[in-house]
């Protein structure tokens, strides 16, 4: 990942900087949707015990508290190479902020296709390896289900089905969902896994063969807005929920949907670009 350029964050990140205790205070809030635990020395010291030989070498539980907040500001703020780095080098215990500072970034700051996909498939194999040295960890299958999702939306529906990334998908939501019910962000991939097989191979064969339900999809995304009503993701992705299910005849409600996330007043860099997708979507 070293040679590859990571573009900068594009827009003003004054107000997500989250210096000292205003991390801690903010925290609740920006990390609403995937339930991230704070990350302080008790915390640091069961992720330290949980990972065993996985654990990184040499830190104890109070420097890896501050090596965890400081890569997570690092994230809020739109430095997601710093984030990623800060991530990647503490190994499966700093997962959680690497592949989400890598998926991010990609999702938002990479053009190019082919470099998308790679990025994808090298947060999925970070994930993976969290998931084996910390499976009691919610976000290590959140992650996971995450990676290998955005991974599959850049193949070909054949290709994707093919490598059985649907059910991976779905097994790491499950997962995900059972550790932590009121994680937002997983009922929302919950709910677009639902909505994009019955989109992409029809409601029949994407009930008998993978378990897609349009009404489950309804049911999740409902979940996730009612538990992150301030959240544009949640929002942009029900409007893309609208039309994977319906087309046209919800086309308005979806652009109302997308009209939501742009209105919401962003609290860290991602859901500064996430608003700021919705808005140029409406143009």
């Amino acid at each position: 990942m070293a040679k590859t350029a990571w573009a900068p964050f594009p827009l003003d990140a004054k107000g997500y900087a989250y210096a000292g205790d205003a991390l801690k205070k903010a925290w609740p809030k920006l990390h609403a949707g995937d339930c991230e635990p704070w990350p302080d020395e008790k915390r640091s010291a069961a992720l330290l015990q949980a990972a065993g030989k996985a654990a990184p070498k040499g830190v104890d539980a109070k420097g890896l508290a501050g090596s965890l907040q400081e890569a997570w500001r690092a994230f809020h703020r739109g430095d997601f190479q710093a984030a990623f780095e800060a991530g990647e080098q503490l190994g499966p215990i700093g997962a959680s902020v690497a592949v989400k500072a890598l998926g991010i970034h990609a999702t938002h700051l990479v053009d190019s296709d082919a470099e998308k996909l790679r990025r994808f498939e090298q947060a999925a194999k970070i994930a993976e390896a969290a998931v084996g040295a910390l499976p009691g960890e919610a976000n290590s299958h959140y992650r996971h289900a995450f990676a290998l999702g955005r991974y599959s939306q850049g193949l070909n529906i054949a290709k994707a089905l093919k490598q059985g990334i649907a059910g991976k998908v779905r097994d790491a939501l499950d997962n995900t969902l059972e550790l932590a019910p009121k994680h937002a962000e997983a009922h929302t991939a919950m709910a677009l896994y639902h909505a994009e097989i019955i989109g992409k191979v029809g409601g029949m064969i994407g009930g008998l063969t993978y378990g897609a339900k349009a009404s489950e999809a309804e049911a999740h995304i409902k979940k996730a807005l009612a538990l992150t009503p301030a959240s544009p993701v949640a929002h942009i992705e029900y409007g893309n929920l609208l039309m994977l299910l319906h087309g046209e005849r919800k086309e308005d409600a979806a652009a109302a949907a997308y009209e939501k996330a742009a209105a919401i007043e962003p609290l860290d860099a991602m859901e500064a670009l996430d608003a700021t997708y919705a808005r140029d979507q409406l143009e």
